[in-house]
């Protein structure tokens, strides 16, 4: 009723929101949207839970294809990472998929605005912890095909990147048999000069 009251009082066209289908905070949204002069009607659906529409709305404000992601499967988390990467110009089709996660989404964007090739880790394979390995490798140049591999989980993946930034070998540890704690100490023992042939070995706890 409030929001009702507070549209009458500004002279705007209540009857888009005064529905009982929304409920009051998808009537704020509705209403200011309409405040500001926008085209409500891509968010001003039941379908839509006020934070959606939020995203939407803001999309409408600065003027983006709010077509892109106004759409139900994208949850309000989704929506904002793609508004994010429409804001920066970026390609957000590489992204703008509801099999990807808002955390995964983050990390692909991320890479584009860093202008990094993300065909590397745009995958849903990758969890959103392995894909932030392989940006951080790649936005380093180290060579990420080493590890670049949904076998190696993201702890596998950090002792080959740090191997990496060291310039170790890693080709005696980047193997799915050996652990991540397992990796740590042969890469430990490479920092050294040791010989790791005695123990770089799987059956090695």
């Amino acid at each position: 009723m409030e929001e009702i009251r507070y549209g009458l009082e500004k002279g705007i066209d209540v009857s888009v929101y005064a529905k009982p289908e929304f409920n009051w905070q998808q009537m704020e949204q509705i209403r200011w949207g309409l405040e500001y002069g926008l085209d409500v009607s891509i968010y001003a659906k039941p379908e839509f839970d006020w934070d959606q529409m939020w995203q939407i709305k803001e999309g409408l404000k600065e003027g983006l294809d709010v077509s892109v992601y106004a759409k139900p499967e994208f949850d309000w988390d989704r929506m904002n990472e793609i508004r994010l990467g429409l804001e920066k110009g970026l390609d957000v089709s590489i992204y703008a998929k509801p099999k990807f996660n808002a955390d995964q989404m983050e990390q692909i964007r991320k890479g584009l605005e860093k202008g990094l090739d993300v065909s590397w880790y745009a995958d849903t394979k990758f969890t959103w912890k392995q894909m932030e390995q392989i940006r951080w490798g790649l936005e380093q140049r180290l060579g990420v095909i080493w590890y670049a591999k949904p076998e190696f989980d993201w702890e596998q993946m950090w002792e080959i990147r740090y191997g990496l930034e060291k310039g170790l070998n890693v080709s005696w540890y980047a193997k799915p048999e050996f652990s991540a704690d397992q990796m740590r100490e042969i890469r430990k023992g490479l920092e050294r000069g040791l010989d790791v042939r005695w123990y770089a070995k799987p059956e090695f706890s």
